[in-house]
């Protein structure tokens, strides 16, 4: 068995018009679900990806409305790193992000900025050889599109206590004593600790909640039986609708969670019409009417003109 890199990242938000605002019109993903956290449906959750909302480029947010901003620190995923195509389309993007009134750090590879509320996010050039996964903007050129997810980087003061996790029971590849790679048939990304700052950690808005890797269908009970064998607490099996789920905290303290790579997004809408509306599973669907007075009112996407 093999992990298909990752899966989604999901993080939160405080102000969820904002976040669309940053993510679809400024980094031109697309919104490819509206709906709820299935833990806490009163709240939010946003997937923006490529075009066909594929694994591999989703990121994901719980809206908590007005939650004060958090602060990554130990056992937390402090970065989210993208790929783009070239040095240019660094170029591209580091004028973007600035213009957002965003500071920017580039590199000859690299370009590393905030997002809105202070969720670190880089984007570097790809050399991974994987396809593409991009939305389409018309404000972003193609060869410039945000070409999915490269990797994560966490904050561990203790990274050689997930080392057998990772490497017996995960499959990580080691590239050095605190980072590894996650490659399967199809896809790939690194997972990377790094010292944490001597601050302490608090979830909130810009913040990480937790980490998926990409599964095979097949193989998901299987994995979870592993991360069991291996003395970790995952959770049964949780249907998800548009994908199963297993979450567990890796020793370092990151909450992992083990998502499929189906049934996917178009199980209850079209591809044109993704994320147009407010989509709820099945089983939530008697909240419908409640949910209309509860949620954040949202902009189009996709109607910013002229930027």
């Amino acid at each position: 068995m093999k992990l298909e890199g990752i899966h989604h990242v999901t993080a939160i938000t405080g102000d969820a018009p904002q976040n669309v605002e940053f993510y679809a019109g400024v980094l031109g993903l697309r919104l490819v679900k509206k709906s709820v956290n299935q833990d806490d449906p009163t709240i939010y959750h946003l997937f923006y990806a490529d075009e066909a909302g594929s694994p591999g480029s989703d990121i994901t947010f719980f809206e908590y409305p007005g939650a004060p901003r958090g602060r990554a620190g130990d056992g937390m995923i402090h970065r989210v790193v993208f790929r783009v195509a070239s040095a240019d389309a660094l170029d591209f993007w580091q004028n973007r992000i600035e213009k957002e009134g965003l500071s920017t750090e580039r590199s000859d590879d690299s370009l590393v900025f905030p997002d809105p509320e202070g969720l670190d996010l880089e984007f570097v050039i790809d050399g991974s050889g994987d396809a593409p996964l991009e939305a389409r903007f018309p404000h972003i050129p193609q060869e410039f599109a945000i070409r999915g997810f490269e990797g994560v980087r966490a904050f561990s003061s203790m990274p050689e206590a997930s080392k057998e996790l990772f490497e017996d029971t995960l499959g990580f590849q080691p590239k050095g004593d605190s980072h590894w790679t996650v490659r399967g048939n199809q896809r790939g990304g690194f997972y990377r600790f790094d010292a944490p700052p001597q601050v302490r950690p608090l979830q909130g808005a810009g913040t990480v909640h937790h980490v998926a890797w990409a599964s095979e269908m097949d193989d998901h009970t299987a994995w979870r039986e592993r991360v069991l064998a291996a003395g970790m607490s995952p959770t049964p099996v949780i249907d998800r609708f548009w994908f199963r789920s297993v979450y567990f905290r890796e020793p370092s303290g990151v909450l992992f969670e083990i998502a499929t790579l189906g049934p996917g997004f178009t199980a209850d809408e079209e591809l044109e019409h993704l994320g147009e509306r407010l989509t709820l599973p099945p089983n939530f669907e008697h909240l419908r009417d409640k949910l209309k007075g509860v949620l954040t009112p949202l902009p189009d996407p996709r109607a910013r003109v002229g930027s």
